[in-house]
Order: structure tokens, then C-alpha cells, then sequence
């Protein structure tokens, strides 16, 4: 997936808790080759590659993760986008560091964008593209669903205490730490100083995602382009630096904070879930941060 993972784990038994550190990782591992467009093996990638010519049938797994984010989807308005895959590509963040591309290769990528063009069939359990070219890509939701099973590998393993990082983007934090009984503490940084506390949270049975604007990105021609492109329009979303979400599930966390940082404070506000908590930092001179009421 592109990302480190990371475990703090507390308990009175070392031996146990190495153990159930080792089968989360595990999990990790097979996560990543069911789910990751870097690995031409993975069932990701076969769907990627066969599901514009025929029906694919995959996994009930690989299904109900689909039919999760055609969901994510339909309730953001298309900013969360799965099929973002060949946008993400012509601006070359696809292993890259991102380039400026023509307008004509933007317009002909937004051909083969549109999650309406991915057809899902419970029956046979079966994934269809209706337009060629089409790219799934789960770089907006995989972090955020292995975090989630590699935290429910460790409750099966008997942890109730425990800090899962995917790359400190999306974390779920299990339990309370001994010295910190209300839960795992976590500072949100400031988006142009990563050594300044733009705010402070707590976090206990409860995930946390954030995505900004400098954490993958480019100058070009006197302006700068994140890695966060809006699948409507082509282009890197503008007017927001950074949002970190906080939710039950971190895959929830993490597949909204792309249609909170695209769509803005003012469709965050009224599209956010219950039991959520959003954090946006706006892109001005100096961010200007706040939690939203």
C-alpha cells in the first residue's frame, strides 16, 4: 500500500502480545495483496485489468469494500471517487511526485472517471466497468480498512490495549494507555509546521485520519498542486491545507476527509455524520484552523 505500519501494544503478557503483533502485520501483508494497484497479482489489479471487457467475479471481501465506497460516493457528492485511478495518473502522482499536465490528457482522463460507471451485480457477485480505460483506486480507502482489521486481529488475540498507525495518517487508538486513562493522546499539527500543535484529541475506541495538502505535491508555474484532485473537475482541490476526522470506523475516517477537504467548511458542516468530528484548516496566508460545530 505504499505505507508503514506501526503497533504500540500493552499488556501482561509479552509473549502474547508479540504474537498477536505478528498476525496483525500478517493481515497487513494480505491486505496488500488483495487490495494494492502496485502489485500486478493482486486482486485489485486482475479487476483493474479485465473488468472493461467482462464481469469479474471477486471475492465477498473485494465486493463488500466496493459497494462501501460506490456509498462513499453517492453520499459526498463525487468527491470521493474510487475510479479516480487515471487522474491520479496524468498528474503523475501515480509513483511519482506529480506533474503538470495538457488540458486535452486532464479532459481525456476524465473519460474513464465516474463511479456510476462501475457496476456492481450481488448476485453472481461481480464487477463490471461500462468504459474502457477505467482505474480503480484504493489509495483513498485501503490505510483506513487494513487499520480496521488488523484492530479487530487484535481484539480476537485477546488486546485490549493498543496505538495501529497506517504511515501516523490514519490511526485507531484501542483501549486507554496505563498513564493515559481517558485514551491514546494525539496532536494534529499545523499544515505549514509540522512542529507546532494545531490541536490536541484524545483517542479511545475511536480513529482519526487526516489528509492535507503537503503531503504530496508539486510547484508549477508559480502555484502549488496537492495530490488530492477533485474527480469532478480534473483538477487538485483548492482553499483547503488540511482535514483530520475522527470516527468509529478509520475506514470512515479516512475515505471523508477527501470530500470534506474538496467540497470545504461550509458542505462539511452540513454533510457530516453523526458521531464524527471534523478539524479543517483553510489555505490562506496563515491557516486558519478550527473544529467544526
Amino acid at each position: 500500500m505504499g505505507s508503514s505500519f506501526s503497533l504500540v501494544l500493552f499488556g501482561p503478557d509479552r509473549a502474547g502480545l508479540e504474537s498477536a503483533a505478528a498476525s496483525a502485520f500478517a493481515e497487513a501483508h494480505r491486505l496488500d495483496r488483495l487490495l494494492s494497484n502496485y502489485l500486478a497479482e493482486s486482486e485489485w489489479s486482475a479487476m483493474n485489468r479485465e473488468a472493461a471487457s467482462r464481469p469479474v467475479r471477486v471475492t465477498p471481501e473485494l465486493f463488500a469494500l466496493l459497494s462501501d465506497c460506490l456509498e462513499y460516493s453517492r453520499m459526498s457528492d463525487g468527491a470521493f471517487d474510487i475510479t479516480v485511478g487515471p487522474l491520479m495518473k496524468v498528474w503523475g502522482f501515480y509513483k511519482g511526485e506529480g506533474s503538470l499536465p495538457q488540458p486535452k490528457d486532464i479532459k481525456e482522463a476524465l473519460n474513464r472517471v465516474g463511479y456510476r460507471h462501475v457496476q456492481l451485480d450481488p448476485g453472481p457477485r461481480t464487477v463490471r466497468f461500462a468504459r474502457p480505460g477505467m482505474d480503480l483506486d484504493p489509495g483513498g480507502i485501503g490505510k483506513g480498512y487494513a487499520v480496521d482489521r488488523m484492530v479487530e486481529v487484535l481484539k480476537q488475540a485477546g488486546v485490549r490495549t493498543a496505538l495501529v498507525s497506517a504511515s501516523g495518517s490514519s490511526i485507531y487508538g484501542l483501549g486507554a494507555p496505563p498513564d493515559a486513562p481517558e485514551g491514546w493522546p494525539i496532536t494534529i499539527s499545523t499544515p505549514r509546521d509540522p512542529s507546532a500543535v494545531a490541536a490536541h484529541v484524545v483517542l479511545r475506541n475511536m480513529s482519526l485520519s487526516t489528509s492535507g495538502s503537503y503531503e504530496k505535491f508539486f510547484w508549477a508555474k508559480g502555484r502549488t498542486y496537492s495530490h488530492i484532485v477533485d474527480p469532478r473537475t480534473g483538477y487538485p482541490a483548492q482553499g483547503t491545507s488540511a482535514v483530520s476526522v475522527l470516527a468509529p470506523r478509520t475506514m470512515d475516517s479516512e475515505a471523508w476527509t477527501k470530500p470534506f477537504f474538496i467540497n470545504g467548511r461550509a458542505w462539511a458542516s452540513a454533510h457530516k455524520p453523526a458521531g464524527f468530528r471534523v478539524f479543517i484548516c483553510e489555505d490562506r496566508p496563515h491557516a486558519t484552523c478550527g473544529w467544526l460545530s
